[in-house]
């Protein structure tokens, strides 16, 4: 077997892990899923080994799969890079870089940084998404994306960095203050009108509760608002209307301007962590090492300091 062809079986099988099937594989590599299916036995058989689970209900790598996957992907990468080192563009970040954020936290944080990012490289191309649904980085042909919330359970195929968790504070506008007083403890907040946050299915998510070194406790209350979406939930709470526990990150510029007033700061609580999330099998290529590392130093998720 030649070079080019044990290639060939690297990059179909690398293909259809990314794909999650046979199908999308054979899309992407515009071949036949016959054509694709005899690739990965003519491998398996090669290796001595079943590289996939085959159930009636998806695609799963066995063990020695997950581990051929692995240096399958950096061969596959380091031949991109050396490619590109031919070219003479291997430090120079250029091209189509496709990035999905969340919803809110992208639109009010996380947009800024990609834009610095596209002004200090112009020779790449971001193609930015907003979502907050479960998004596969790789399914989805995605190079970075940024999520809150979720754990560190990713597949072999994607890479993550930690970035720290968001904080909840509660707040409440100065209008609000002057006409119903200023709680000062916990129980306290159950004699004012709270704005909740709503689920799809009707219910509204629990206060979150930490004191005094105490485990965290889930407090289920009833709102005078409940909206579902968290930017509604500040402008409510800025039009005076009640007392609302909400992220830092959408908060820091009405607190910092006076709109809105940190209060019962010892009930600061940790709330969902912070990820980069990224394809591991392009993460040497310099536009994605460039985008990881600029968002590492300028997303963050900062304490505000405690007023009242």
């Amino acid at each position: 077997m030649t070079p080019a062809e044990r290639l060939k079986g690297l990059e179909t099988f690398v293909a259809v892990v990314e794909a999650g099937s046979f199908t999308a594989a054979a899309e992407r590599l515009n071949l036949t899923k016959s054509a694709v299916g005899k690739a990965i036995a003519r491998l398996e058989l090669r290796l001595k080994k079943p590289l996939f689970e085959r159930t009636t209900r998806r695609l799963e790598m066995t063990d020695a799969g997950e581990e051929f996957y692995k240096v399958c992907a950096r061969v596959l990468d380091e031949l991109e890079v050396a490619e590109g080192i031919l070219s003479g563009e291997e430090s120079i970040p250029s091209g189509r870089l496709r990035v999905d954020l969340p919803a809110t936290f992208g639109r009010i944080q996380a947009c800024a940084a990609v834009l610095a990012f596209a002004e200090k490289y112009p020779q790449v191309l971001p193609h930015v998404s907003f979502t907050d649904r479960f998004v596969d980085v790789v399914e989805d042909g995605l190079d970075v994306v940024v999520r809150i919330g979720g754990d560190d359970t990713w597949p072999a195929t994607v890479g993550y960095k930690y970035l720290g968790h968001e904080e909840l504070i509660f707040c409440a506008a100065p209008s609000y203050l002057l006409a119903h007083g200023q709680p000062r403890r916990v129980d306290d907040l159950l004699d004012h009108d709270l704005i909740l946050y709503g689920k799809a299915d009707g219910s509204t998510s629990p206060l979150l509760i930490q004191e005094d070194q105490k485990p965290l406790a889930r407090q289920q209350v009833n709102g005078r608002i409940v909206l579902a979406q968290a930017e509604a939930q500040v402008a409510a709470v800025e039009r005076g209307l009640g007392v609302a526990q909400l992220a830092t990150w959408l908060v820091e510029q009405q607190i910092r301007d006076g709109r809105l007033i940190r209060i019962l700061p010892l009930l600061a609580t940790q709330g969902l962590p912070l990820h980069l999330i990224w394809q591991r099998r392009r993460e040497h290529a310099p536009k994605v090492q460039a985008l990881i590392s600029h968002l590492e130093t300028t997303l963050s998720i900062r304490p505000i300091a405690t007023s009242a």
